[in-house]
């Protein structure tokens, strides 16, 4: 991938059960809009921390690719909220995450995280719900 590339990241987290058995969903697409997926079951935890390995995750990997500008779609309002400096965490369960995603973030000249309604997240959604499907 070009250095001077634009990612536009899709992440989604679920847990069956709050929490319970969990999966994460990720749509990473460059310019050309060509997709890598990736669906991954995450053990037993909550939604919202199953929220932000998804795009923990997702982080990684964009790191490795070395874009100028990543767009984040999360599903997720808290999450975005949390990152955009909206709202303050206070869940310690999701402290060391939000302060992992922080960190991934500072590695990308420009990032932005955008909430969008789940409705236009379905792909990240069907991945999360594949991962835990073949583990349960």
């Amino acid at each position: 991938m070009k250095k001077n590339s634009h990612l536009k990241i899709y992440t989604d987290g679920g847990a069956r059960g709050n929490p319970g058995p969990a999966g994460i969903g990720i749509l990473i697409c460059n310019t050309e809009n060509k997709c890598k997926k990736y669906s991954e079951y995450i053990g037993k935890t909550t939604n919202n921390q199953a929220e932000y390995k998804a795009l923990i995750f997702a982080l990684e990997k964009a790191k490795k690719l070395n874009p100028l500008k990543v767009t984040c779609y999360l599903d997720s309002e808290l999450v975005v909220k949390q990152l955009n400096g909206s709202y303050r965490v206070k869940n310690e369960g999701l402290k060391p995450l939000f302060a992992k995603a922080e960190n991934l973030a500072s590695f990308f000249p420009k990032i932005t995280f955008s909430h969008i309604p789940r409705e236009k997240n379905k792909q990240a959604d069907k991945l999360v719900n594949k991962a835990i499907d073949k583990k349960t």
